[in-house]
């Protein structure tokens, strides 16, 4: 795992550098009242009504529809969208270990396909489910 050290999203994100998005569970209507989700509102420009997405300095991966099935989709669309956009450095909160009542360990393998993507950050806890 040490290998990724430098890859490794802070537990309390409280201010984000230029190039920084913050990565978080949301849910499909947007109603990002709670968790991370209230972070993205108060301090990083996500929207109210937008569940899915870049909005600000913040991307928004629905995590409350559901079984960790259907979170993966949005997973692999984040992913993507990162591929795309290397001058980005997206920092991955917790996502469905929270609110929506996950654990590292169900959430985690959805982001494998994150683990080569230079500019994806991820918890440690995922981490060290992945490696």
């Amino acid at each position: 795992m040490d290998e990724f050290r430098d890859r490794i999203t802070p537990d309390h994100i409280t201010s984000l550098k230029d190039n920084e998005i913050f990565v978080f569970g949301s849910n499909l209507q947007g109603m990002h009242g709670g968790g991370a989700a209230r972070v993205a509102a108060e301090k990083f420009g996500a929207v109210m009504g937008q569940g899915v997405g870049l909005q600000g300095k913040s991307y928004a991966i629905p995590t409350m529809q559901g079984g960790v099935e259907t979170i993966a989709p949005y997973v692999d669309e984040f992913v993507e969208f990162a591929k795309s956009h290397p001058e980005m450095t997206f920092l991955v909160t917790r996502i469905g270990c929270g609110i929506a009542g996950f654990a590292d360990k169900e959430i985690a393998p959805l982001f494998v396909k994150a683990i080569d993507v230079a500019n994806i950050h991820l918890p440690e806890s995922f981490w060290k489910e992945l490696v």
